[in-house]
């Protein structure tokens, strides 16, 4: 996955936050969003290690070791920024304190499920809060390529992978598309990104989805990266 896919998901992600919300980033493309937030938007950046107020990336040689995400990478803080401890940070997610969660997926399915934790017979990271987060938190937008390295479709009929939660997601965006939740209607296809066709969205997408009957023209935050 180029830099540049990485970087047009998470501009577009960043366009679905409103003023206020207070916003829990992932690990991987979600945390590119917090150097992709338009101009003027003022939310409130949350990480489950502990801190409220979470700014951009720090410019390389400027990195504090002691202001880090949950992900371990170097943050910076904002005026008022706060610090808590871990049990107090998983508390405000469980108590429903989260306005946003966006988070990467391996697959989403046609119930709106995620996977995001485990691939069956491969090492890889643990839960971590995601589990917490697609409970917790009030909305839940999933960042994910449209397709797996080997070009399979992350959006699947049902998750072969063991999923995180069984509530379902309320935005996918993709390199190709924008997806939304619809109770008893599930995923309908809402954008697609430049030069990409509702077919070229079909070809590459396992799940059932209908199409919106007015396909909004693909927003991102312009100037960044």
């Amino acid at each position: 996955m180029s830099e540049d896919v990485r970087w047009r998901i998470a501009r577009r992600a960043a366009l679905e936050l409103r003023p206020g919300d207070v916003v829990n980033l992932g690990v991987g493309i979600p945390t590119l969003v917090a150097d992709c937030l338009p101009p003027g938007l003022t939310v409130f950046l949350h990480t489950e290690n502990g801190m409220l107020g979470v700014g951009p990336s720090p410019a390389p040689g400027s990195e504090d070791p002691y202001l880090i995400n949950a992900g371990k990478q170097p943050v910076t803080e904002l005026p008022g920024a706060s610090y808590f401890h871990s049990a107090d940070s998983f508390a405000m997610i469980r108590g429903g304190h989260i306005d946003v969660a966006i988070l990467g997926a391996l697959q989403v399915d046609e119930r709106g499920r995620v996977a995001n934790w485990a691939v069956p017979g491969r090492s890889v990271l643990g839960v971590g809060g995601a589990m917490d987060l697609l409970t917790g938190a009030r909305r839940v937008i999933v960042t994910m390529t449209h397709t797996g390295p080997g070009g399979e479709p992350k959006l699947v009929p049902e998750c072969t992978y063991p999923i995180t939660s069984v509530r379902p997601v309320d935005v996918v965006v993709t390199d190709l598309a924008v997806f939304r939740w619809v109770n008893r209607e599930g995923l309908v296809l809402t954008e697609v990104a430049p030069g990409v066709t509702v077919d070229d969205v079909r070809a590459r997408t396992a799940a059932r989805f209908r199409v919106a009957q007015e396909i909004q023209p693909w927003q991102e935050v312009p100037g960044v990266a």
